[in-house]
């Protein structure tokens, strides 16, 4: 449902920012399944993964090739000015790219998550949600905004005879506009849900309390700024660099400010992904504690012990190698 330059961009960040809600899931998933056979640890056995590729399949792509089918031009940021300059295997590439990045997105999340680096699992959903609204705000020649509020080919080869505030309504009263509500509410809703939903279900598991260090409530709305509004902030702040020192000067700037505010130890947004709550030990920390233990300890993966599965539910499990 988001214009074509920005939708891998988009899909990656969701697929990544799944796997980071489940994080937890995630590694119980991987303790439960550890010394256990091929089939069970296939990735097509992932609940979470197959989830994943579902709303891609189901939500986003359809009414992506809505959009695209309804108004070629808003969709292909008025490159396309109709039906006719749009190439079909552009259409099929871009129906079948959507879900691999989702994938991809998930998978490196996912990857980051298991062996304890989950800071990083979030900087794949930052860097995804950067990328999407560096796009929408700057795009490829600093109009990126201007085609995101120009509804139709004539509106964008209108946008400078009338202010930015008469562009915007009319942009509101659009049919496009509406076809983005529309579609808005289904899909963006359905992903914060699920995101929300993921994190709590992963706050109900063993030790979840423990990292957590605020209000579930608050917890959420952390996740959230970070995972959304400090991308949004950052890329309104590469546009406005860009226009006043110039690409040349102005990215190598913003790459600095991101490098401190993301990358130090104790960078403030580090300290905020703390409180949240995700896993930050490898999945096997607490299996090869039970293990050295030889003694019955109340965890996912020990002999004879329940330990909750992918969804939050106990399941009694055999004595099994780690």
């Amino acid at each position: 449902m988001i214009q074509i330059q920005a939708a891998l961009f988009w899909a990656y960040a969701a697929g990544a920012t799944f796997a980071l809600a489940a994080g937890r899931q995630l590694q119980v998933w991987e303790r439960i399944n550890a010394g256990e056979g091929p089939r069970t640890r296939s990735r097509a056995a992932n609940p979470y993964l197959a989830l994943t590729v579902l709303f891609a399949a189901v939500l986003m792509v359809p009414t992506g090739l809505f959009v695209l089918w309804q108004n070629p031009s808003w969709a292909t940021m008025h490159v396309a000015g109709g039906h006719d300059d749009v190439w079909a295997g552009f259409v099929l590439f871009y129906a079948g790219g959507i879900p691999v990045a989702a994938v991809l997105g998930f998978l490196a999340a996912q990857t980051l998550v298991l062996v304890g680096a989950g800071y990083w699992a979030y900087l794949q959903c930052v860097g995804g949600y950067f990328l999407l609204f560096g796009t929408l705000v700057h795009g490829w020649d600093g109009s990126g905004y201007e085609r995101f509020l120009s509804p139709g080919a004539r509106d964008w080869a209108d946008w400078p005879q009338d202010s930015v505030v008469n562009n915007a309504l009319d942009f509101l009263t659009s049919g496009t506009f509406l076809a983005l509500l529309v579609f808005g509410a289904a899909v963006i809703g359905t992903m914060l849900m699920t995101e929300i939903g993921w994190l709590m279900e992963g706050w109900s598991l063993p030790g979840a309390d423990e990292d957590r260090k605020v209000h579930r409530v608050l917890a959420i709305a952390i996740a959230g700024a970070g995972v959304y509004g400090l991308p949004f902030l950052g890329a309104v702040t590469a546009s406005a660099l860009v226009r006043l020192l110039g690409g040349w000067l102005g990215l190598p700037l913003f790459a600095v400010l991101a490098g401190v505010v993301l990358l130090p130890g104790r960078s403030p947004v580090r300290r905020l992904y703390g409180l949240v709550g995700v896993p930050h030990r490898h999945w096997r920390a607490d299996l090869d504690l039970t293990e050295g233990s030889g003694s019955a300890v109340s965890g996912p993966g020990s002999p004879g012990q329940g330990s909750p599965g992918p969804g939050g539910e106990t399941q009694v499990t055999e004595g099994r190698s780690g």
